[in-house]
């Protein structure tokens, strides 16, 4: 295999068991290599958003210098300040390294220290209306090419919701969008995702969810490369379906300070998970990342109040009895 296979993926068969099966559907045989996927993904989002907004995106290209621990290239794409979103990024990169850091090898240990790439596509977007909940979306592939051994190719992602004021058919909408994207890789896809992503978007410190949950998926090529990469496609593909209604039915709600006041503080709980615990964040960092593009996911703003209790039966507390909590939504 030639590095610029592994550098690109562009040839997943290259990553093939020689047992697998190939993926049953003939979207496989013409799917697009995953860089041609993860950048045509970002410029749809991106396109879309804009859209619901009214303000565009600044696009902020860049490439890894020649002396640096990681080399290669990415696109951030960021709307601030606009009507809908105070902030929305939509993130692309492509890297290689010399040494997969630890955050990547915590099931698979046998990996660490090897070469590898990693590519993805990552959103997050904090709306400004508090009625509109925060949304983070990522989807990615990393390949490593061990000194000994066959190269090893896995994906991971999915998609989470972080509503500041809950609404049941905002939850219900979402997870069902979820569960029907991952009903044609098994049955067993989304309850598994769905669990490991209650128990991944969690706050151990405080011991409260980040929020209602979605999916999660990672070290992830059980289904043979093929079809896991049609999985991740149908995951990326499906993100818009699954948030813009809830735009759609929130963003022109009526709030006030009490309501921004409340958000703000919300936003703190979504920094402290991403810096503390985000794997994601972990591995970008630990790896040499470009850190303006990493840090992309933190809010334009947020606050922190001392042990903050909202009062039990008003709309803040039932964030916390009704949606901070594990709940079979479909």
């Amino acid at each position: 295999m030639s590095g610029s296979q592994v550098t690109d993926f562009a040839d997943l068969s290259d990553f093939a068991q020689p047992s697998s099966k190939p993926s049953p559907t003939a979207a496989s045989a013409k799917a697009p290599s995953p860089r041609q996927y993860l950048l045509g993904l970002q410029d749809s989002i991106a396109t879309t958003l804009a859209a619901m907004d009214g303000k565009r995106f600044k696009s902020d290209s860049w490439r890894k210098k020649p002396e640096e621990p990681l080399q290669g290239d990415g696109n951030t794409m960021i709307l601030e300040g606009g009507e809908v979103f105070e902030r929305a990024g939509v993130a692309f990169s492509a890297v290689t390294g010399k040494s997969l850091p630890a955050s990547a090898t915590e099931d698979r240990p046998h990996l660490a220290g090897a070469p590898f790439t990693a590519m993805g596509v990552s959103v997050v977007i904090h709306p400004r209306n508090p009625y509109v909940p925060t949304v983070h979306m990522n989807v990615r592939a990393i390949s490593v090419t061990p000194a000994q051994g066959a190269p090893a190719l896995w994906f991971g992602g999915g998609m989470d919701l972080t509503p500041v004021y809950g609404f049941d058919e905002d939850a219900v909408h979402f997870h069902t969008v979820c569960k029907s994207t991952l009903a044609p890789f098994g049955e067993d896809k989304y309850p598994r995702f769905k669990k490991w992503c209650d128990e991944y978007f969690y706050l151990k410190h405080r011991e409260e969810p980040r929020g209602i949950g979605g999916i999660f998926f990672d070290d992830f090529s059980e289904l043979g490369v093929l079809r896991s990469f049609d999985m991740l496609r149908a995951v990326g593909d499906s993100f818009l379906d699954a948030y813009v209604p809830i735009v759609g039915r929130r963003a022109q709600t009526v709030f006030g300070e009490r309501e921004k006041s409340f958000q703000l503080y919300r936003r703190g709980r979504y920094v402290e998970f991403n810096l503390v615990w985000d794997r994601g964040t972990h591995f970008g960092l630990q790896s040499g990342g470009r850190t303006e593009s990493i840090l992309m996911s933190m809010p334009p703003q947020a606050s922190w109040r001392y042990k903050l209790q909202p009062k039990p039966g008003t709309a803040e507390g039932k964030l916390y009895t009704d949606y901070l909590v594990r709940k079979d939504w479909v």
